[in-house]
């Protein structure tokens, strides 16, 4: 670090909703800062989504601050360029100290105070450093792949557009979370053959009783329930999203419905050995815990309207449509057609550029709300940091606004420093 570095109060890393929202509350309390973003504002929106991607939640939850939903339909689910949209109009409404094509090479300590931070344009210190590079950064695909013959088109979900992109013929598409299940929905109704490998993501219903479910559970304060209050604590930070859509107006995805309109499901996969695929004998108990769970939530709703004496029609639990016979386990490529590999099994965070100590044991970081015990690195967007919502555009704001808070108490105590006395006079 050069003695000719900037310096900044605060340093925020990512431009996505969490960082402008970070943004938005640092000007509100006359804080200067700068936010690093390596691609362009809210970049992944529009370059790492399908082309018929949208919200799974109503349109009515999206509250980035300053800038609730502003659209006609409140109770629909925004599509790919809705979404891009808003975000434009939020990025214009906070105008942030926006560094875009900038990335954030190395933070660490600063002699003396604060902290050196690196970027592709240069030094820069800080008394603060935000990350609001999110949880979704790197995508997940497994070493087996290596071995999957060069013929097969492989890509992963960030990369996956239309059904057009991809080669003629049968399609795997592996893991059944909320991107897995949609894309392989997206892939089904374009008439596509379809082989699911099925993780052990819960699903829940679209609507129940005459209301959206994301309703039902906003009334029974779901939303509102920390990670401190909820019954894994911060093992519901683990936790995969149910898989349900927006698509059409909304409507559940049912896995077996798709199996008996000729969609090939497996289980868990494996490996692949001896130019065959294998999978896990888990089929039957992945659909089995998906269904509890859907109905699980269902019947929570029931004991709401119960005990609030809510007027709503009766809705039976759900039976499956559709069983598993003797799973298969073993799927030789060269008896398919199957040209094309979809891999929707997640993404990991990416905090290698970040060298102070606020890691576990499993590199994850260690935050209560986004403050670490290191005095001036916070955190913010990353799943379950507070609430359901934190890292969606429903309570981002709210975290961001309490960050903001603790970054003020920071600065304040730290005002009289000869350190920050230093670096301001500069």
């Amino acid at each position: 670090m050069t003695s000719r570095a900037r310096h900044v109060s605060v340093a925020i890393v990512g431009g996505g909703q969490a960082g402008l929202s970070v943004s938005h509350h640092l000007r509100q309390r006359g804080i200067d800062h700068l936010v690093f973003e390596r691609e362009t504002a809210a970049h992944t929106w529009n370059t790492q989504r399908w082309d018929s991607f949208c919200l799974v939640t109503p349109n009515w939850q999206c509250d980035l601050p300053g800038h609730p939903y502003d659209g006609p339909d409140p109770d629909g689910f925004m599509r790919k360029d809705e979404i891009v949209a808003y975000l434009a109009r939020f990025v214009a409404k906070v105008n942030p100290p926006l560094r875009e094509g900038v990335s954030v090479l190395r933070v660490e300590p600063a002699q003396g105070g604060g902290y050196a931070v690196r970027t592709s344009e240069g030094d820069y210190t800080a008394d603060a450093v935000v990350v609001a590079s999110g949880g979704y950064l790197k995508p997940i695909i497994p070493r087996m792949a290596e071995k999957l013959p060069a013929s097969l088109v492989q890509i992963h979900s960030n990369q996956y557009r239309n059904p057009a992109q991809l080669p003629e013929g049968e399609i795997l598409v592996v893991g059944s979370g909320q991107s897995g299940s949609q894309i392989a929905e997206d892939l089904h109704l374009a008439g596509r053959k379809v082989h699911l490998a099925v993780g052990d993501a819960p699903r829940c219903a679209r609507f129940y009783r005459g209301r959206d479910v994301v309703a039902w559970l906003a009334d029974m304060g779901y939303y509102e329930m920390s990670v401190d209050q909820h019954p894994l604590r911060d093992g519901v930070r683990d936790n995969t999203n149910h898989y349900v859509t927006g698509r059409d107006g909304g409507r559940d995805i049912d896995l077996r419905r798709f199996a008996r309109e000729g969609m090939a499901l497996y289980g868990v996969l494996d490996d692949y050995e001896g130019g065959a695929l294998r999978f896990r004998d888990t089929l039957r108990a992945a659909l089995d815990g998906a269904d509890r769970t859907y109905n699980a939530i269902n019947a929570a709703i029931d004991k709401h309207i119960a005990e609030t004496g809510i007027a709503a029609p009766e809705q039976a639990p759900y039976r499956p449509v559709w069983e598993p016979d003797a799973p298969a386990t073993r799927l030789a490529l060269s008896e398919t057609g199957i040209g094309a590999i979809l891999w929707c099994i997640g993404f990991t965070p990416d905090f290698a550029w970040l060298d102070a100590p606020v890691f576990n044991g499993a590199g994850h970081p260690k935050h209560r709300r986004g403050v670490t015990a290191q005095d001036g690195i916070y955190f913010v967007g990353l799943p379950w940091l507070h609430t359901w919502g934190s890292g969606r555009f429903g309570a981002v704001g709210r975290d961001a606004a309490h960050v903001a808070d603790a970054v003020r108490a920071q600065l304040d105590r730290s005002s009289a420093s000869p350190h920050r006395a230093a670096r301001t006079a500069r």
